[in-house]
């Protein structure tokens, strides 16, 4: 299932695309495994990240209405793990979401795996810039570092 945008963000005038790397559970509207989530990708899902996620960048001073959510792999299967077949599928369709985004300035790829579409973004001459991702996990093993993903 592919969560839509949130329509509290940017949408087509959004100026800076906050890429994560797949999306969590709380985005999926079916009602599977015994919960429904909101059906998008947004800050205020019911999740840690989307907390994280709002409040840094409430710190940061990145308006909402400049910003959009995304994910490299946009899709929940009902796993955290992804493959490399995956990444390479979600790398291929984020061409046409960039088409999409004609007030586009800059990509921020969030977490690790969201990296492997920098080319994609630099074929299009936009800056793609990196930060931590803001997932529970990383606060507890990474604090420091996550503690920084607002400068980031």
């Amino acid at each position: 299932m592919v969560p839509d945008f949130d329509p509290l963000d940017g949408g087509i005038a959004a100026e800076v695309l906050f890429l994560m790397e797949k999306p969590g559970p709380m985005t999926d509207n079916t009602g599977a495994k015994g919960h429904a989530g909101s059906g998008f990708i947004s800050r205020d899902n019911d999740d840690p990240t989307a907390e994280a996620i709002l409040r840094f960048m409430e710190e940061a001073g990145i308006a909402r209405k400049r910003s959009i959510l995304w994910n490299t792999v946009p899709w929940w299967n009902g796993t955290r793990a992804i493959s490399s077949a995956e990444l390479a599928a979600g790398t291929e369709r984020l061409t046409t979401l960039l088409e999409l985004l004609p007030k586009l300035r800059v990509v921020i790829g969030v977490g690790a795996k969201s990296r492997t579409a920098q080319a994609v973004i630099s074929d299009r001459g936009l800056p793609f810039l990196v930060s931590a991702h803001p997932s529970p996990i990383n606060r507890a093993r990474r604090r420091v570092i996550w503690e920084m993903i607002p400068s980031q």
